[in-house]
């Protein structure tokens, strides 16, 4: 589902387009059916998809299809020559992503996932295509990730710059708290939205890396725009594991006040005889579930299931095979 901020804005029929991009504050355009300009004046820097119309009514609505995840302020607009302050109405922002690699089918895969956000562990997305109505949300993975070259690549992609993938483990990013708070100047500076590093456990725990991050942001005021984590688990049963995850991610919210982006989780038990994965129709039930709790749990601004493609053979968390062909959790995603 595309986000899309709706308000009344008077009487007239508004311009129709399929491809606006503002560039500067504020945009005028002339309506063909009418010969008049209508003016929509919105934030600096912001971008919408497309405009839609529901005209022909005494107070039409226009419809701003935008990036998913980027909060619109619709300031004024002036019909006919006249002036009319726009007064918003509703505010539908879909919160589903996905991350995802190459595989056979990648794209297709991505547009029938219904994802409108993905992530590659990267600041490109070489050989995916986005799907209409989707944003790729960049990353700077490890410390040596964060070069001239991939910050003019996030910025470009912008507005928002997930970081450091798992620091709190030797197998991925592999960072003290210090080494991410030394480079940090360098991330605000490209003027992004940034996420906190994401630690793979113990986001809440007092004294953990996360909670040890955070303080010297503070210390230093530095700016972090919203908590990224990822979660796994182990509960293969979906009321339990559902539970266990709001529970995590209530913890979370309740240690620190930005906005909170599940940004890797699925179920794999990752214990002594691990991983171990749970049935399609136990992953399935648990993609169903997950979706609904999270979709209404308002400090959660964004998840990404882990991950769009499946393994050939054997068991994976994965939604879709080479080709593409959903997988059951796939099927279960896609309907959510």
């Amino acid at each position: 589902m595309v986000p899309s901020l709706s308000f009344t804005c008077g009487r007239g029929a508004l311009l129709v387009s399929e491809s606006y991009d503002p560039t500067q504050p504020s945009s005028t355009w002339r309506d063909p059916l009418i010969a008049r300009h209508e003016q929509l004046t919105i934030r600096p820097g912001w971008r919408a998809t497309r405009l839609t119309v529901l005209a022909a009514c005494l107070l039409p609505l226009l419809v701003v299809r935008v990036h998913p995840g980027v909060n619109w302020s619709v300031v004024s607009v002036k019909p006919g020559g006249g002036v009319r302050t726009a007064r918003p109405v509703t505010i539908d922002e879909s919160k589903k992503g996905v991350c995802v690699w190459t595989f056979r089918g990648v794209s297709t895969a991505l547009r029938e996932s219904g994802a409108t956000w993905y992530l590659t562990w990267s600041t490109s997305h070489v050989g995916i295509t986005t799907p209409r109505g989707a944003q790729f949300v960049p990353i700077v993975r490890t410390a040596a990730n964060v070069t001239p070259v991939a910050l003019v690549q996030a910025e470009q992609s912008g507005p928002i710059l997930l970081t450091f993938n798992e620091p709190d483990i030797n197998t991925q990013a592999n960072m003290t708290v210090g080494d991410a708070l030394s480079i940090w100047p360098r991330l605000m500076a490209t003027k992004l939205q940034l996420a906190s590093p994401a630690v793979a456990t113990g986001a809440a725990t007092p004294g953990g890396w996360l909670d040890r991050f955070m303080k010297g942001v503070a210390q230093r005021h530095y700016r972090v725009n919203f908590i990224a984590i990822h979660w796994y688990g182990a509960d293969f049963q979906t009321d339990a594991a559902v539970t266990q995850l709001k529970s995590y991610l209530d913890s979370v919210h309740h240690r620190y006040d930005p906005p909170v982006w599940l940004t890797e989780y699925a179920l794999i038990d990752f214990g002594a005889a691990g991983p171990v994965y749970p049935t399609g129709a136990e992953q399935a039930a648990f993609v169903t579930a997950s979706v609904r709790m999270l979709d209404n749990l308002a400090f959660v601004k964004r998840y990404a299931w882990f991950a769009l493609p499946a393994a050939s053979s054997g068991p994976s968390t994965g939604l879709y095979t080479s080709g593409p062909r959903a997988t059951a959790a796939g099927l279960a995603f896609a309907r959510a």
